[in-house]
């Protein structure tokens, strides 16, 4: 059985939601992201998913385009098409979307619609890693004990 998405954001090391507002500038949102170790942010107004913003963003969208960091509002180089995943998915949806349309990063949503975590490539990989290390120990019990 694969593995929801409400465990692996139990078994996060960072358990808030970490997020900027709309009006906040590309180099205070750097700044977040440094602060916390991560590659992007969600974007809030509220409890309102506007958008998210990662280091690639800004790559594409502010120094490619000649954007300056110290006067760019986030909302013109954020993604403001936000796909999001449920906490009762599984590993293997969030896999296929961020495959299918080239994410690193999704926000996980509860049956409200509200923003509870979100998840990066490293989140579903090191899920998948344990869900195979869980297989391979039951095997390997089977086998011992069927012998």
């Amino acid at each position: 059985m694969a593995t929801k998405i409400d465990s692996i954001l139990k078994a996060k090391a960072i358990h808030e939601i970490i997020s900027i507002a709309p009006d906040t500038t590309v180099i205070d949102a750097l700044a977040e992201l440094e602060k916390y170790g991560i590659g992007a942010i969600l974007v809030m107004d509220g409890d309102d998913l506007k958008g998210i913003f990662s280091e690639r963003d800004y790559a594409r969208k502010g120094i490619l385009k000649g954007r300056k960091a110290k006067s760019t509002p986030i909302t013109e180089v954020m993604t403001s098409n936000v796909f999001t995943v449920g906490l009762g998915d599984t590993i293997i949806e969030c896999m296929e979307i961020m495959n299918e349309r080239g994410f690193r990063h999704l926000p996980v949503v509860n049956d409200a619609n509200r923003v509870v975590g979100m998840l990066s490539v490293k989140d579903i990989v090191n899920a998948l890693i344990k869900e195979q290390r869980q297989h391979i120990h039951f095997l390997e019990n089977y086998i011992t004990s069927a012998g």
